[in-house]
């Protein structure tokens, strides 16, 4: 990315190398590639230096729009203060005069949570549903399997629910080390037999 400056003031911003033209001079988008930085600067074209510092990641954050500034000769790109989006549920009205509730980051989780088990004990359901039906006894394997996922899904709703802040949530899900691991686990897997 690349801007152009006009009295020390960012006046266009090109995502991609294009044709422009400034202060009366047309110039080919082929200057970008062709061009020396020296003499990109020379006519206002400044490379764009990323400060992303305050940029979070936006399943947990709401970013402010991408900005930029020309300071000490250098065109730069940053984003201001992130805001945590909402943790708990909130009860809002609507433009209708009806109650919503609006799923915080809590509850979206423990939804993603609560599928990934479903999920998890789907492709073994048919035993359930063939024992209730013909009364032939669950595979071991197959029981403490659907045990297991269960009691950890419980676990790791549990951990959700007891965080107070967004990034105590974020960091649950937050892989690191050798072997790369997560605080909030992961889902046990089905061993055939």
């Amino acid at each position: 990315m690349y801007a152009l400056i006009d009295n020390n003031k960012i006046v266009k911003v090109f995502s991609n190398p294009q044709s422009f033209e400034h202060k009366g001079i047309k110039y080919s988008s082929q200057i970008f590639a062709l061009w020396s930085n020296e003499e990109k600067q020379d006519i206002g074209i400044y490379e764009i230096e990323f400060n992303h510092q305050n940029k979070k990641d936006e399943a947990y954050f709401i970013n402010t729009n991408e900005q930029f500034k020309f300071e000490n000769g250098k065109a730069i790109s940053y984003f201001g203060t992130a805001t945590p989006k909402q943790l708990e549920d909130v009860n809002v009205v609507d433009e209708s005069g009806k109650q919503v509730e609006i799923k915080g980051l809590k509850s979206q989780k423990i939804q993603m949570i609560k599928s990934q088990s479903a999920g998890l004990l789907q492709s073994s359901d048919w035993y359930v549903v063939r024992k209730s039906e013909t009364g032939k006894v669950i595979p071991e394997n197959i029981s403490a399997f659907r045990t297991q996922v269960r009691t950890k899904s419980n676990e790791m709703e549990a951990m959700i629910t007891a965080c107070n802040s967004v990034e105590e949530l974020k960091s649950l899900f937050e892989y690191s080390g050798e072997p790369s691991t997560r605080p909030i686990g992961e889902f046990p897997k089905l061993e055939v037999i």
